[in-house]
């Protein structure tokens, strides 16, 4: 089990419910009653919308031949996933002035998915003190990467008039 919980480590153990019932060929409706749960929180179990309980973890592992422990574990290690995304998601945003960011509401920018423009904004508009965050928040590396793109497609540009 051990291996099998290394690799899938981080996933919500309801797509690992859902997997093991479509190998298994057990409808979540059939399941649901057999162990006097509701389908409906099987259901929404199975699509990542709610955690596991240890309750329903043990009457799972029970009547689908698992070892005990099996989902809270999983549960275990995609609450700690999910509460590191959290704390990793944005830098400290006292660093940035609100006018760096006038067209939307700091607070709100994702900053892993909008990261290239971010690092843009700031690398052409920010001061010392934003520039030091931004590098501190994304890495040298990753800078780096983001303004050569930016020079490499700004020289082709200019390269073709």
């Amino acid at each position: 089990m051990n291996k099998e919980i290394e690799i899938i480590k981080g996933v919500h153990p309801g797509f690992v419910l859902e997997r093991l019932l479509k190998e298994k060929k057990i409808k979540k409706g059939q399941l649901a009653l057999s162990i006097m749960e509701y389908p409906q929180t099987i259901t929404t179990i199975t699509k990542g919308n709610r955690g596991m309980n240890t309750a329903l973890a043990l009457k799972l592992e029970k009547i689908l031949g698992l070892e005990e422990g099996y989902f809270m574990i999983l549960q275990t290690y995609y609450d700690i996933k999910i509460e590191k995304a959290k704390s990793s998601q944005k830098p400290d945003i006292t660093n940035f002035r609100s006018i760096l960011f006038w067209d939307t509401k700091i607070d709100k920018l994702d900053w892993q998915k909008q990261y290239k423009a971010i690092i843009h904004r700031v690398f052409e508009r920010g001061n010392d003190i934003e520039k030091t965050a931004i590098t501190r928040f994304y890495g040298r590396t990753k800078i780096k990467s983001v303004l050569a793109d930016k020079k490499t497609k700004r020289d082709v540009l200019e390269y073709r008039k």
